[in-house]
């Protein structure tokens, strides 16, 4: 998949494809369902299938100092949008310029002129425009005098009627219930940091451990995690444990996520790792020395080694 990141990168090449367009915080599954709509569409015209996202979310402009919310950051977005068959992903900058452009200019300066869309896909609640002014209606008529074709989705819901969001998925991770987001997102939770120089306090017991920052994103609860862990350039996933927190029994440093991989001896720091949240062992503990610390790890470990089996 091409990524264009931003639109002076647009090749006449990008051109002419069929387009999902939304912020797609977490690609769950009712994006999905706004992507294979575009898709068929692509292949009913014989185009390329791309998705149109802004960069950084909307949100982090109008909400500067709120909590992060965001699932997930540009590079593991990117990797999900891939997955679905995506041949190209537009990335626009949504700077405070950019925010000022109207409705009708978005659909005639970014949506024709720039990318020169054939078909755009929207989901029920997408708007656009300076003050959130467009809307799917609006889109479909500037859409058809643009000659730019416009198809609105209706709501993905489950069995029972619940609407798929990234509200959802957020309240998921935020209770600690990573099957839960998993079961929303249709794959789990994931994201990527780079490993940080700890204090090598995890290796004088026998659980060394790579130390990382949630940074801008949604911050899970604190607790132990079954996860699986992907080193940057290299294919396969690799099983391990996890604690997210703040450390009470050992100095606090802050919400680290620190993740202990199985039969693993290798030095990771710098290195990029990326991380999917399996599974929720038990909440963070105080205890009353690293004695009872290291007996309570060993059970950690086992139990996620059941979990990933």
């Amino acid at each position: 998949m091409r990524i264009v990141r931003g639109i002076a990168s647009v090749r006449d090449s990008d051109k002419g494809t069929v387009a999902a367009v939304g912020n797609f915080d977490g690609v769950h599954l009712g994006h999905q369902t706004v992507v294979e709509e575009a898709g068929r569409v692509a292949r009913g015209l014989n185009v390329p299938l791309s998705v149109l996202t802004f960069e950084p979310h909307p949100r982090t402009l109008f909400q500067q100092g709120a909590a992060p919310f965001r699932l997930t950051g540009s590079e593991s977005r990117a990797e999900a949008i891939a997955a679905l068959g995506v041949s190209v992903l537009f990335e626009i900058v949504f700077s405070q310029d950019f925010s000022q452009i109207s409705a009708e200019d978005f659909v005639a300066l970014i949506l024709k002129d720039s990318l020169g869309l054939r078909h755009v896909v929207c989901g029920y609640d997408f708007v656009f425009g300076h003050r959130r002014r467009g809307t799917p209606d609006m889109l479909q008529t500037l859409g058809r005098d643009a000659g730019i074709g416009v198809t609105c989705m209706p709501a993905a819901a489950e069995t029972d009627g619940a609407v798929y969001s990234s509200t959802r998925v957020r309240q998921c991770i935020a209770e600690g219930d990573p099957k839960g987001a998993a079961d929303l997102l249709g794959r789990p939770w994931s994201f990527t940091a780079t490993v940080e120089q700890g204090d090598r306090r995890g290796r004088t017991i026998g659980f060394p451990t790579c130390n990382l920052r949630i940074v801008d994103l949604v911050q899970p609860a604190h607790g132990v995690y079954a996860i699986w862990v992907r080193v940057e350039n290299e294919a396969n996933w690799l099983p391990g444990v996890a604690n997210f927190g703040r450390r009470p029994t050992v100095n606090d440093r802050g919400a680290l996520f620190e993740a202990h991989l199985f039969d693993v001896e290798r030095d990771l720091y710098g290195k990029r790792l990326s991380i999917r949240v399996i599974d929720f062992i038990r909440p963070e503990m105080r205890f009353t020395g690293l004695d009872e610390l290291t007996a309570q790890i060993a059970k950690d470990a086992s139990r996620a080694r059941k979990i990933l089996s």
